[in-house]
């Protein structure tokens, strides 16, 4: 329930959240995927190799610093197993 200030108005992250419900009730999965491709596409027409390089070598050092070995290990092994089983389908 949203909750009101001193002047009766919701605050801006009330008023989000409503919209947000709101627009996930009147849309399905194809519809994220669909805005979300078109993101894609505009952040590929507006950023270069380096960028990517950049943003994926920043998620590599967080990742790096919030799991240990066997986290790499463990998706070390599902990433084999996937790629033996896709070369069994081909």
């Amino acid at each position: 329930m949203a909750s009101k200030d001193n002047d009766g108005k919701m605050t801006l992250e009330e008023a989000g959240r409503k919209g947000g419900q709101a627009t996930a009730e009147n849309h399905d999965k194809e519809f994220y995927q669909e805005i979300g491709r078109k993101g894609g596409e505009a952040t590929a027409e507006n950023h270069d190799k380096e960028f990517y390089q950049e943003i994926g070598r920043k998620g590599g050092e967080a990742t790096a610093e919030n799991h240990d070995k066997e986290f790499y290990q463990e998706i070390g092994e599902k990433g084999g197993e996937a790629r033996s089983n896709q070369r069994k389908d081909d």
